[in-house]
């Protein structure tokens, strides 16, 4: 029996309203997972990106530890005041007694005026394996302005030598060895003002006495003080007088030639 021509439209209608509703469903579906939220969507916009996690991480580890402080004044070649009032003695390092009127005495004040101008920014960092204060009430420390460890400048510059009090050795006891004994073998700085200083890391600095024999400063044998190999006494003198043997120059003192125009330490490069 064939059925009426009107179920079969009825059939077809209700077999197209179901695909229909089917496809609105699965449409409804996608869209509801690819399109974020809106708080997640800003939450991750948030989140610093991979680089600038590493750069965070790298400024952290670079970014020594320790207390701000602001310099006051270089007392002599390794003792500042800040500006709180306390005296600050640089850790591990001895410069020629000032008092005393040692050789070089004069001259590593002038390197630490140098790296350290008045009203420098520092940080002030303590070794936990030494004294936080020495005997007369100064504080023990390594001196950063900035990245640099001021400390180790000294003694690259040849301006202190090592220092390890009662024999104790800080964290950066083996790099300091390393470089006084490059600065000794240069002849820069004191090494090269007054040979008769020996390097023996657990005692105090023995320059002998400025303008001794052996012992004196660079103009008692004609040359000019604070500048390292010797150059001459001399109302003025310019890069083009130097012989290229001798350069670059170490500055090492007050550059009264002014040598060196950018303050690293080396003129005529």
């Amino acid at each position: 029996m064939t059925p009426p021509a009107g179920g079969a439209r009825v059939a077809a209608a209700l077999c197209w309203l179901a695909v229909a509703l089917l496809a609105a469903a699965c449409g409804a579906t996608t869209t509801r997972a690819t399109i974020p939220k809106g708080p997640a969507s800003s939450r991750a916009a948030d989140q610093p990106s991979s680089r600038e996690r590493t750069a965070a991480k790298r400024h952290r580890r670079h970014r020594p530890r320790g207390a701000n402080a602001m310099l006051r004044r270089v007392v002599d070649g390794d003792t500042i005041v800040v500006s709180t009032g306390a005296y600050v003695r640089l850790l591990q390092i001895d410069t020629p007694e000032l008092s005393s009127s040692e050789c070089y005495s004069a001259q590593a004040r002038a390197v630490l005026e140098r790296l350290l101008p008045a009203g420098s920014r520092l940080r002030l960092v303590r070794d936990p394996a030494l004294d936080r204060v020495d005997r007369y009430g100064r504080l023990l420390r390594y001196v950063y302005r900035g990245r640099t460890n001021v400390n180790l400048a000294m003694v690259s510059r040849g301006a202190a030598a090592p220092y390890f009090y009662r024999g104790d050795r800080g964290r950066f006891s083996g790099r300091i060895l390393v470089l006084a004994v490059r600065a000794k073998r240069a002849h820069r700085g004191l090494w090269g003002a007054c040979p008769g200083t020996q390097l023996e890391p657990d005692a105090a600095v023995s320059s002998g006495t400025a303008g001794a024999a052996g012992g004196a400063g660079a103009s008692a044998n004609g040359c000019e003080p604070g500048y390292s190999p010797c150059l001459p006494v001399a109302g003025d003198l310019d890069c083009a007088d130097i012989p290229a043997s001798k350069t670059p120059v170490h500055v090492t003192g007050s550059d009264p030639y002014r040598l060196d125009g950018n303050g690293d330490g080396l003129g005529c490069t």
